[in-house]
């Protein structure tokens, strides 16, 4: 099974939610959280968020600031995004990967080292 495996995604109507999976098999020597990312229709690629693996800690994009959560179960390999109260803006193709986080000049900052296959997510208007 490839690392990571993601679910989830779909066509979303503005104001729902959505949850998507990310099954991490295997973490890299240097990897210490799994992050979010998605691409836009309009080829922006930006980061949505992340969380340490070893403390549970989290961050997340000021685009998602209030109504997104990123958890994680007991084995450490199941990650989850929610976002809820969707916009069309938050159509995008969305990717996870295990990454090395830092935060760097007081903002967060990933260096992925596996990506998952991407999950659609459309809002609908």
């Amino acid at each position: 099974q490839p690392s990571p495996a993601q679910s989830g995604g779909g066509w979303v109507p503005a104001g729902g939610s959505m949850r998507l999976s990310c099954v991490v098999s295997n973490y890299a020597a240097g990897d210490n959280c799994v992050a979010w990312f998605r691409q836009t229709p309009g080829s922006n690629f930006e980061g949505v968020g992340g969380i340490y693996t070893d403390t549970g800690d989290t961050y997340a994009a000021d685009f998602v600031q209030g109504r997104s959560a990123i958890s994680q179960d007991d084995t450490k390999k199941v990650i989850r995004l929610q976002i809820t109260n969707l916009k069309p803006d938050d159509t995008a193709m969305y990717y996870c990967a295990t990454a090395a986080c830092s935060v760097v000049d007081g903002s967060a900052s990933a260096v992925p080292s596996s990506w998952g296959q991407g999950t659609q997510v459309n809002v609908t208007s």
